[in-house]
């Protein structure tokens, strides 16, 4: 009876041992996966992370050459350096050039050539329409983009004087209607005079009688007839830029003008003629 009992708790010994060490065995290998579970799920997280931050670049590039596309109809292009035009503008001439006369169009060799034409179109079709039409005291000439009207001081002033006189207003009447049609033309108003000098109480020499004239032709498109101040600028030429010698009263005649420079900013322009049309 005592060897059977020795031999059973013997039995029970070896078991217990023997279990315990698997169980130490099992419970390092479950340590093991866990860590590398742990570790998998960091190198996953981190994995996703960066896929999340090359996606993101992915997107941003994207949206960069979206945009870049949308843009770029209008980046500017520089015309013979005489002005800056977008392709949205080049578009919107395009436009323009197909009223054109076609014995003109094929004269046209460049991109400066063919904007003049274009540009020359439009403003002669707006002068057309406000009935101020060329005679000896007004000339009308489109150069580089730029309208020049000038027109002789017996049709805007006194002999000797800076005030606008009645016999002014249809013409300015007139030019104001222009200018005042296209919202994207910026007014520079000149003042020229003859060589003969000049000495009042109020006027000190030509460069002044220019100055006055030219302000005072500002003031009375902006306040009789409405043209915007920011969009006019006046200034006094002197009499050093004559159209003719000053040696006799003809030519003395000719010099004494004021000359209105229209600016069209020539996107906006472009894009206007677009929608009229």
């Amino acid at each position: 009876m005592k060897k059977i009992s020795i031999v059973i708790v013997t039995a029970i010994l070896i078991t217990s041992c023997v279990s315990k060490k698997k169980y130490v065995a099992l419970e390092h290998e479950n340590g093991q996966i866990k860590s590398e579970l742990t570790k998998t799920r960091v190198e996953k997280e981190d994995l996703e992370n960066k896929f999340a931050a090359i996606q993101s670049r992915v997107d941003s590039y994207n949206q960069k050459i979206n945009s870049l596309t949308k843009e770029n109809d209008a980046m500017l292009v520089n015309v013979d350096n005489i002005a800056v035009i977008s392709n949205d503008t080049k578009k919107a001439m395009r436009k323009t050039l197909q009223n054109v006369d076609q014995s003109k169009l094929a004269e046209a060799k460049t991109l400066k050539d063919s904007m003049n034409l274009a540009l020359s179109y439009n403003l002669t079709k707006s002068l057309d329409n406000s009935n101020l039409n060329e005679n000896d005291d007004i000339s009308i000439d489109i150069n580089e983009t730029v309208v020049m009207i000038s027109i002789s001081d017996k049709m805007l002033f006194n002999t000797a004087s800076y005030k606008v006189s009645p016999k002014a207003n249809d013409i300015l009447k007139k030019l104001a209607d222009v200018i005042n049609s296209e919202p994207s033309v910026e007014v520079m108003v000149e003042g020229h005079t003859d060589s003969r000098s000049i000495s009042t109480s109020k006027i000190a020499d030509n460069w002044d009688l220019s100055v006055m004239r030219a302000t005072s032709v500002v003031r009375k498109l902006q306040k009789d007839y409405g043209v915007a101040p920011e969009k006019m600028i006046a200034s006094g030429r002197s009499s050093y830029k004559p159209l003719a010698e000053n040696d006799n009263n003809e030519n003395r005649a000719k010099n004494r003008r004021t000359r209105i420079v229209i600016l069209p900013n020539l996107d906006k322009f472009f894009a206007l003629m677009d929608s009229n049309q």
